[in-house]
């Protein structure tokens, strides 16, 4: 489930990239559609044990690492920024997923670039000029993705899909890990890929919030590409290595048995 397809990378061929901006580097997921994968987010890690805790989503064969960096204004938590990116990338290899929950990101974007993350995400509600962010973000060799809140309807982003590698659907209200799933994210996907042209170049679709072996085979089966799990990868229970195979496990299961 956790394979490679160079060639399904919408950022291949999308419109949008400024001529000249740096190349953003490949990235060894599956093409949007070609069956979902689980990105760990570092919101619940031991920051007291950082390094052991990505090495071991690495070994595990996580597809990447989702960082949330919070401005305690957007939502109600303040959590990390450029710096701890630049260590994790120091750290791994893999894929570094960074979602931008902040205020007015743009001031942000060149820092978290410089850093090492390969794809940057911002709300479409956190700037008036969300256009010009993802532009930004093209513009700085990173791959650009939008986000919604459980409120925001996904007509919200139409207008940005052909600009954009990824859409993030928020499961939760963003600000805390450990909340529950809120089942409206699985009517926002489907309505997401309907929107989304059967052919051609298309982005990515993620999902971030209350994942864990129950609501992950639901997203997966409403559409979603990226599964973004916090403390059902990191907690006291199980290894982490153990825990990515239930999530995969569960997601394969389901899909196995859908008619």
């Amino acid at each position: 489930m956790d394979g490679t397809a160079g060639a399904g990378d919408p950022g291949d061929d999308r419109e949008g990239a400024q001529a000249g901006s740096p190349v953003a580097r490949p990235l060894a997921w599956p093409a949007p559609g070609a069956g979902p994968v689980v990105l760990p987010s570092l919101l619940s890690a031991d920051f007291a044990r950082l390094a052991e805790q990505v090495r071991a989503a690495e070994a595990a064969g996580a597809a990447g690492l989702h960082l949330d960096v919070m401005d305690g204004h957007f939502v109600p938590n303040l959590t990390f920024g450029p710096p701890i990116i630049a260590a994790v990338r120091r750290l791994t290899s893999l894929p570094l997923d960074v979602h931008l929950m902040v205020e007015l990101p743009e001031a942000l974007l060149p820092a978290v670039a410089e850093a090492g993350a390969d794809v940057v995400t911002v709300h479409v509600e956190a700037t008036p000029h969300v256009h010009r962010a993802l532009q930004m973000i093209r513009a700085l060799g990173c791959r650009a993705g939008v986000a919604l809140n459980p409120g925001t309807p996904a007509t919200a982003v139409e207008p940005l899909l052909a600009e954009v590698d990824l859409v993030l659907v928020m499961s939760v209200n963003p600000g805390f890990a450990g909340q529950a799933f809120l089942p409206l994210a699985l009517d926002k996907l489907r309505a997401l890929r309907a929107m989304l042209p059967a052919a051609g170049p298309r982005p990515w679709l993620e999902v971030d919030g209350g994942i864990d072996p129950k609501t992950a085979p639901l997203a997966a089966a409403a559409g979603a590409d990226l599964l973004v799990a916090g403390s059902a990868v990191f907690n006291q229970r199980a290894p982490v290595e153990a825990n990515l195979a239930r999530l995969r496990q569960a997601v394969a299961t389901s899909a196995s048995t859908r008619p």
